[in-house]
């Protein structure tokens, strides 16, 4: 089990990748997101996801810079939107998402949805960056298992990481399933499913044993079900409680409790179903 905010899952190509992050959706880009994600990478935090469609590529680069810290300690994910899918234009968007970031490369490279018709053809170009060492990783974002499926028998390299929309609303065990027999690493978005679930009351239970907030207990929920988490959060103090989660554990009673507040209910979109 991680046991500090530096902890890392080894990739099945062999990258270490922190379990735990700050995601920047809908963070503002200038200030707002300069100010978040140094407050993080000051915390102690590693690990910054964000994408070309969050318009705040070039504040997280600027946030990098001011940061003082090396790059090599740091993980940067970012994502190729859907409207630049098919080959060439991901190549192009990935000079793009890397000029705005202002760095030499990225850590790790996400297809955003799987648009279909053009996600296998976006791969053969996440795979050509992988080759080229633009990249260290490569992976997906929001992909159903047949979309993956789909996917492995076009591919010459496999996704190291699937992110998706899970929480415990909305646990996707087929999805987990699968990506574990295939070594794909599972990552959270929304986690707290926009601070939905901070009022559910076996969550705050189990929050008050532990004497710790419904989000910590979450986000815990999350590691121990073997799955890399990215809170987004605006606010230093928030971003430095999401964090403390490392010294405590939960029992299998309370994570059972936890599983069984799935109801397969999405905050975003269904992958089968988008219009984006």
């Amino acid at each position: 089990m991680p046991s500090s905010l530096r902890d890392t899952t080894t990739l099945h190509n062999g990258v270490k990748m922190p379990w735990f992050g700050l995601g920047v959706f809908k963070v503002k880009e200038g200030e707002e997101v300069v100010s978040s994600v140094k407050a993080a990478i000051k915390n102690g935090y590693i690990s910054i996801d964000t994408a070309a469609v969050y318009k705040n590529e070039e504040g997280v680069g600027q946030a990098i810079k001011e940061s003082g810290v090396a790059r090599e300690e740091l993980f940067i994910t970012t994502k190729v939107w859907n409207a630049d899918q098919g080959y060439d234009s991901t190549l192009q968007a990935f000079e793009t998402s890397l000029g705005k970031l202002g760095l030499d490369y990225i850590d790790l490279y996400l297809i955003h949805w799987p648009v279909k018709g053009k996600y296998n053809d976006t791969w053969k170009a996440l795979e050509k960056l992988y080759r080229d060492g633009r990249v260290r990783a490569i992976g997906v974002s929001n992909f159903h298992v047949h979309h993956l499926e789909d996917l492995l028998s076009h591919a010459e390299i496999k996704p190291m990481v699937n992110q998706i929309e899970y929480h415990p609303h909305l646990t996707q065990k087929e999805v987990h399933d699968f990506c574990k027999k295939e070594g794909i690493q599972l990552e959270a978005w929304s986690p707290l499913k926009q601070g939905v679930l901070l009022k559910d009351p076996t969550i705050n239970e189990i929050a008050e044993k532990h004497n710790k907030s419904a989000a910590q207990i979450i986000l815990r929920w999350d590691l121990q079900n073997e799955v890399v988490t990215i809170p987004k959060s605006t606010n230093e103090n928030r971003i430095i409680e999401n964090a403390d989660i490392f010294d405590f554990e939960l029992t299998p009673e309370e994570m059972q409790r936890i599983n069984d507040l799935n109801k397969n209910d999405r905050i975003g979109s269904d992958p089968d179903n988008f219009n984006f």
